[in-house]
């Protein structure tokens, strides 16, 4: 608990109307999680103003608000309600928030985790070998938040940063020691991270994703070189490492941020550790791990050269938190797979369905490529790209589709206010660079494109659906509506004649 003064003196220009000793018990943006004492945070934002849901967060207890409005007079506030006002919302809760939960990270060890793709897998890589090693472990991702084998759902890869302290202050009193998150590009350039004291840094990859966000590449690695920033900072911890895949053109720019401990990892280049001798089956992968000092052989459940760097990404940070290596592999050895992430679709079927959450042209080219080495007949491919997003990376997307499969059906992913039809011809452009002979069809209804995929293959074949994983719902323009790939599959399957 702290004043509305001991806030505002964090922040400069800051301007409080009325009563600056009134005590804060919690900081919240939404109005619905008010309680007795709380800080009501006005975020303005493209859809909605927190300043329209003033009047229910003081009938649920708040006494105080926060905003970046001059004209307090004009919020029309009962005599009792304090007024902190501050000039850039983002920047200065990045200052408040963390200060007012006592850095809730600066009491646990924390990993993150930046790149393109790879970075859900191996946080739950790391998780079950820290889990193994005898720690109760936090996970933040895409797919959900875990406090130990509890599960709560998220919305965002990496939260704001008044919902990740929360969360953090959470697993604190709940005795977690490890945090392993996921970090989001939005979420460094944003800010979102702020007061996180970071043990280990991993960087995954960069390849063309979120520039409706960022607009360049360049201000897009920028953003991931955050994380490096951030991890060699001084703390209140010692031992912080960057785990970085060299095997990546954007690793030179990341190992200029990393002022720490450095351990590479790759596959074609030197690096601290190496995956030699690299073998991908249809059931799994073998390789043998090279260090500086042992080579030990590795033999996988997970496949496709994209899961041995996962792999080579998730040792790294293991041995950076000084686990044992004889534990590290034994872990890896009996993981299986994670929720959406080329996972298979088990039924009595002569043919095999696959279902990854590659959005982005390199993971729609790594998944299609793992396909192909395993596939005995042909590859199907399903697949669509999200509305309101990188409008470029539509015919990138499409030509490697059409050059990698034997067959594909391009379709709706999450359209948003975009019209799915349109969405269609700009990946259809792609399409047909590359397609040749080969067939293709455009299906703007994505249940009945994987129903149709379904129908059409053969024995031996693999029928890929890609771009959603493990989501469970599909954003149109006007609703968001339940829709999980693996389900219609099933169906699918279920109707296979």
């Amino acid at each position: 608990m702290k004043t509305l003064e001991e806030l505002a003196l964090l922040i400069n220009n800051s301007k409080i109307v009325g009563n600056p000793h009134v005590k804060i018990t919690s900081i919240e943006h939404d109005s619905r999680k008010i309680c007795a004492g709380s800080l009501f945070v006005c975020f303005s934002g493209a859809h909605f103003d927190g300043h329209d849901f003033i009047p229910q967060a003081i009938d649920q207890g708040a006494v105080a608000i926060l905003t970046t409005r001059s004209d307090v007079e004009n919020l029309n506030l009962p005599d009792n309600i304090s007024v902190l006002v501050v000039s850039d919302m983002l920047k200065d809760l990045a200052v408040i928030v963390p200060y007012f939960y006592d850095y809730p990270a600066q009491k646990m060890r924390v990993i993150g985790i930046t790149g393109t793709n790879g970075k859900t897998t191996t946080t739950y890589m790391i998780r079950s070998i820290l889990i193994n090693a005898g720690y109760h472990v936090g996970l933040i991702g895409t797919i959900q938040i875990m406090i130990d084998n509890e599960i709560y759902p998220i919305h965002n890869t990496t939260p704001n940063v008044i919902d990740l302290q929360h969360i953090l202050l959470q697993m604190h009193s709940k005795h977690i020691d490890y945090i392993v998150m996921e970090v989001s590009s939005h979420a460094l350039a944003e800010n979102r991270v702020a007061g996180i004291e970071f043990d280990t840094a991993i960087f995954t990859n960069l390849t063309q994703d979120h520039l409706d966000f960022h607009g360049t590449m360049e201000n897009y690695l920028n953003a991931k070189c955050k994380l490096f920033d951030i991890v060699s900072r001084k703390g209140q911890k010692s031992n912080k490492t960057a785990v970085i895949n060299v095997d990546d053109p954007a690793a030179a720019n990341i190992l200029k941020h990393a002022l720490c401990r450095q351990l590479t990892y790759g596959v074609d280049n030197d690096a601290s550790l190496k995956a030699c001798d690299v073998q991908v089956k249809s059931d799994g992968t073998k390789f043998n791990l090279q260090t500086e000092t042992d080579i030990m052989p590795l033999n996988l459940h997970v496949t496709g050269i994209f899961n041995v760097y996962n792999v080579l990404a998730a040792i790294g940070a293991a041995l950076a938190e000084h686990i044992d290596p004889t534990l590290i592999c034994r872990t890896l050895e009996h993981f299986k797979s994670v929720p959406g992430r080329f996972e298979r679709i088990y039924a009595a079927v002569p043919f095999s369905v696959i279902v990854d959450y590659a959005h982005t042209p390199d993971g729609v080219e790594n998944v299609i490529k793992t396909a192909r080495e395993i596939a005995e007949g042909r590859v199907i491919t399903v697949f669509g790209c999200g509305g309101d997003r990188d409008k470029t990376k539509r015919p990138i997307m499409g030509r490697l589709a059409a050059e990698l499969s034997d067959i594909v059906i391009a379709t709706s992913d999450n359209p948003r206010t975009e019209d799915p039809l349109e969405i269609l011809k700009e990946i259809e452009v792609g399409i047909k660079e590359r397609i040749g002979n080969k067939p293709y069809e455009c299906i703007a209804d994505r249940h009945d494109a994987i129903i149709h995929a379904i129908k059409i293959a053969q024995q031996g074949d693999i029928v890929l659906i890609l771009g959603k994983g493990h989501e469970d719902y599909q954003i149109l323009k006007d609703r968001t509506i339940h829709f999980d790939d693996r389900e219609v599959a099933h169906e699918a399957i279920a109707g296979y004649r």
